[in-house]
C-alpha cells in the first residue's frame, strides 16, 4: 500500500456515498455489492508497486511513530535501459529516484481532527534513452527520467487533506500533481511509457506531471456507491518552471485549470470482476500559442496564425478485470485496458491519442503473483503543427532543434514482466518498441530492452 496517502482516504472506495444506492450498476447485479465495502482500491494515487516492506526490522518503528500521528515510505526505483537496434545508436542510459513520502496525522499531533498534511522528496539522476539513443524528444521511454532533471532534494507534492460530512466528501489543498489524482489509474503505473498518465494527458501544460505539482486542490465525492467525482481548480504554469519545487515564487502562472473525472467502477458477474470506467476533461484558461509557429512571410496572408487560445482535454478510460486470481481485492487477477485522449490540435502538440493493452497476474502456474502487461499506443502529432513544419520546409528554413521532417505520428508497444523477488522488491523486465522515432520514418525504429527495479525501505 502507498504511503502517499493514509490507507484510509487514499481508497476512493472507503468513501461514503451520498445516496444509498447504485447508478447503471443495479442493472448488472440483483443484489447489493458487499465485496465494494472491503476491496481494495484501484490507487487514487501511483503506488510504489513493491508491496510490502524490504527491512522487517522497522516495523516496531513504524508501529511506534505511526500511533503518535506519523507515517512514512522510503522507496529506490532504478531503470536500465538499451537501444538494442535502431533510433541514433546502440547503447544503455539509467536513471533513478529516491522518494521519501511523509504523512502527519495533525489531529495526533496538533488535535486538528481529520487533518493530514502529505510530503513528498525525491531525489532523481541519471539520463533518458529516448534523447541519447533513440532520437525520440516527446515521449519518455523511461518513466524516471523528467523535466526536473538530476535534482538532490525535489520538494514533490505538499498538501493538507481532509473528510467533511461522516466522510463523504474529500478535499485536498495544497501543491499537487494532477496526474496522481486525474486520468491515473494502478495499472498504468506498471508501464513505464504511460506512467503516471497518458502521454497524450501528462505532456500539456496545465495537467503537472510527477514531481511537478502546483498550487491547486481537488473535492472528492462519491454520490453513488459506484460512481466517484473530482473536480478542482489548479494554477496552470510551464512544466519545466521551478525544477527543484522549493522556488514557488519563480513560477509563472499562465492560468488556471479546471478538471473533472467522473468515474463509474462496476462489480461484473457472479465472481464481481472490478471494472473503473472514467470520462475527464479539463479546460486550461492559458493562452496558447498556434502550433503552426512563425510562418514564412511568403505565406503569411494564406496561413495566418490564429491567436492565442485556451486549451482543452478530453479523455475516456477503461479498464475491467477478467479473471479472478489468490485474492479478492482489485490486484487480484487480469485485466484488459484502452483508453483515448483529445486535446484542443490548434494549440496541442499531440491532438490525439488511443492505447490498448492487458495487465495479467499469474500467468505461469508456479508464479501466482508475477504480473505480465503489454500495452500498443499511437501518438497523432497536430495537424497544424505538421504544416507549420511543411512550410519551413517548403521555404527552405531550418526545423527547430530535435526535429528532422515534418512530424505527423508515432506509436509505441510496451511489455514487462513483473517478479516480487522478496517483499519489498520488485524486479521488471521490460521490452519497448518505438515506430517512428521523431515522429518521422527518417529514423529506423527502435528496440529497447531494460530492467526496473523497485524497492520499499
Amino acid at each position: 500500500m502507498d504511503l502517499k496517502r493514509s490507507e484510509h482516504l487514499a481508497d476512493p472506495n472507503q468513501l461514503e456515498s451520498l445516496f444509498n444506492t447504485e447508478s447503471l450498476s443495479a442493472l448488472l447485479n440483483h443484489r447489493d455489492d458487499a465485496l465494494r465495502e472491503r476491496d481494495l482500491s484501484a490507487g487514487y494515487f501511483v503506488p510504489a508497486q513493491a508491496f510490502g516492506n524490504l527491512v522487517t526490522q522497522l516495523s516496531p518503528a513504524r508501529a511506534w511513530l505511526s500511533k503518535r500521528g506519523y507515517t512514512f515510505q522510503f522507496a529506490y526505483k532504478g531503470e536500465a535501459l538499451a537501444n538494442v537496434s535502431g533510433g541514433l545508436s546502440r547503447g544503455m542510459s539509467y536513471a533513478h529516484e529516491l522518494t521519501w513520502v511523509n504523512n502527519f496525522d495533525l489531529g495526533k499531533l496538533l488535535g486538528l481532527d481529520g487533518w493530514i498534511l502529505h510530503g513528498v522528496l525525491m531525489e532523481r539522476a541519471g539520463r533518458q534513452i529516448s534523447f541519447d539513443h533513440v532520437g525520440e524528444r516527446r515521449i519518455l521511454l523511461s518513466e524516471v527520467y523528467s523535466l526536473s532533471g538530476h535534482m538532490a532534494a525535489h520538494l514533490a507534492d505538499f498538501y493538507v487533506e481532509k473528510a467533511f460530512r461522516r466522510n463523504s466528501i474529500n478535499i485536498n489543498l495544497g501543491r499537487i500533481t494532477l496526474t496522481h489524482t486525474y486520468g491515473t489509474s494502478l495499472l498504468l503505473c506498471t508501464f513505464m511509457i504511460q506512467c503516471s498518465a497518458p502521454v497524450g494527458i501528462k505532456g500539456v501544460q496545465g495537467w503537472s506531471v510527477y514531481p511537478k505539482a502546483t498550487w491547486g486542490g481537488t473535492i472528492r465525492l462519491r454520490p453513488t456507491r459506484d460512481l466517484t467525482l473530482r473536480t478542482g481548480v489548479y494554477a496552470s504554469s510551464v512544466l519545466t518552471s521551478n525544477p527543484s519545487g522549493w522556488a514557488w515564487g519563480s513560477e509563472k502562472q499562465t492560468g488556471v485549470m479546471l478538471p473533472i473525472e467522473l468515474t463509474w467502477e462496476p462489480f461484473i458477474g457472479p465472481r464481481k470482476l472490478p471494472g473503473h470506467y472514467k470520462l475527464g476533461f479539463g479546460h486550461d484558461t492559458s493562452g496558447f500559442a498556434d502550433m503552426i509557429g512563425s510562418v514564412p512571410s511568403s505565406m503569411a496572408l494564406r496561413y495566418a496564425v490564429r491567436r492565442p487560445q485556451p486549451r482543452d482535454t478530453f479523455y475516456i478510460e477503461a479498464d475491467q478485470m477478467i479473471y479472478r486470481s489468490h485474492g479478492l481485492h482489485q490486484m487480484a487477477g487480469g485485466y484488459l485496458m484502452a483508453g483515448y485522449i483529445h486535446n484542443t490540435p490548434q494549440v496541442s502538440v499531440f491532438s490525439d491519442q488511443f492505447y490498448i493493452g492487458t495487465s495479467l497476474l499469474g500467468i505461469i502456474p508456479f508464479r501466482p503473483l508475477d504480473r505480465f502487461g503489454v500495452m500498443y499506443s499511437y501518438y497523432q502529432i497536430s495537424k497544424r503543427l505538421t504544416l507549420g513544419q511543411h512550410l519551413l520546409q517548403d521555404a527552405g528554413l531550418p526545423f527547430p532543434a530535435g526535429v528532422n521532417n515534418p512530424q505527423t505520428h508515432t506509436a509505441t508497444l510496451e511489455a514487462y514482466y513483473g517478479i516480487p523477488v522478496v517483499p519489498g522488491v520488485l524486479l521488471q523486465p521490460s521490452f519497448e518498441y518505438q515506430m517512428r522515432p521523431g515522429e518521422t520514418s527518417v529514423i529506423p525504429n527502435a528496440t529497447v530492452i531494460g530492467l526496473k527495479v523497485i524497492g520499499n525501505l
